[in-house]
């Protein structure tokens, strides 16, 4: 499978799984420009709980990591014939990482159960040092039990500017601007959030002054200003995924802002929808919400113009065209992938 933005090139995506559920590893996928659909083409297996993946910006190296007890992170070089294997598996000195992302030479992985941040050099040709350089370790919790009895972070990605590295904590309901001092991530800034709101995922909106916040316990997006200059995050307003409805048993999961900055969209599992916000300055105006096509959408993607929805609990990657006008989704297809957690386009 070829990868990357090289002129001739045929667009792959690359969905994670959980394997402890039945997932088939990471599969990779062709996809169809002119409606979206993705169609299978193969599987490498190998690596416990691929759950989250990230691709290296030439797509020619792919990294994942494993979301066990003793989390790891792992790399693939990127073939014709699909990932493979590029080194061992390296250490993430954490557990249960979910999130990973490439960041001045490092990849970070956000680890849940552990509540740390861990860098992990990345060599010249791609593949990973032998251990990580170092763990920024969060402190703190919050008042949702059992939830935030400790921290939780979920998320860590670069800014647009590339300067400052963000880390989203559930149990601390707080983000975090951090940097690399060493190697080691080092925190800058943290910015509290509503206590109880348990953010899980961060998206910047393309112009860079502007990050939105999904909130997993509460369930809202809490619209934030962002300083790039500073380094500086500074919530504004908070606004319900699901309006009108209570919250029951809705968990958000994912954000997504368009590459024209004009919508914002977000998953929530329990309700099983997708929820489109029309962007108002600095809120958001509800748009609408549609089904998520599956059960419990753990993640969603937006790549050439369509929205994907990783469905865990059904085991299916589904896909949706959106309204130019209003930014409602649509379902167009959906292909099966057990326990699929992920899905990163090359």
């Amino acid at each position: 499978m070829a990868q990357g933005g090289g002129t001739g090139r045929q667009r792959r995506a690359f969905i994670g799984s959980f394997t402890a559920a039945g997932g088939p590893g990471i599969v990779t996928a062709a996809v169809d420009p002119d409606n979206g659909a993705l169609t299978a083409l193969g599987t490498v297996n190998g690596l416990p709980d691929p759950s989250y993946l990230a691709l290296a910006p030439g797509g020619d190296t792919l990294y994942a990591v494993s979301e066990t007890a003793d989390g790891a992170v792992a790399a693939y070089r990127v073939t014709p014939d699909g990932p493979v294997p590029a080194g061992p598996r390296v250490s993430v000195g954490g557990s249960g990482p979910t999130h990973l992302s490439l960041f001045r030479g490092h990849v970070l992985t956000a680890n849940y159960g552990s509540g740390s941040v861990t860098a992990v050099p990345v060599r010249p040709d791609g593949t990973l040092a032998r251990a990580a350089s170092g763990v920024l370790r969060h402190t703190g919790s919050g008042p949702h039990a059992p939830r935030q009895q400790g921290p939780h972070a979920h998320q860590v990605q670069p800014d647009p500017s590339g300067r400052w590295a963000v880390s989203v904590d559930l149990g601390t309901d707080s983000v975090r601007v951090c940097t690399l001092e060493d190697g080691a991530p080092a925190v800058h800034r943290e910015t509290a959030l509503r206590p109880g709101s348990g953010p899980r995922h961060l998206a910047f909106h393309p112009d860079g002054t502007r990050a939105y916040v999904v909130n997993e316990l509460a369930p809202t997006v809490t619209v934030c200003r962002w300083n790039a200059d500073q380094g500086a995050l500074r919530p504004l307003t908070e606004v319900p995924v699901l309006p009108g409805a209570p919250a029951g048993d809705a968990y958000p999961s994912g954000v997504v802002v368009s590459s024209d900055g004009r919508f914002v969209w977000t998953a929530t599992r329990g309700a099983d929808v997708l929820t489109a916000f029309a962007v108002e300055g600095e809120t958001l105006r509800p748009a609408g919400t549609v089904p998520c096509g599956g059960h419990w959408p753990r993640a969603l993607t937006e790549a050439g113009g369509f929205l994907y929805a990783a469905n865990e609990r059904s085991g299916d990657v589904t896909w949706f065209a959106v309204d130019e006008r209003t930014g409602l989704p649509r379902r167009a297809g959906a292909i099966t992938v057990p326990a699929a957690s992920c899905v990163v386009f090359g």
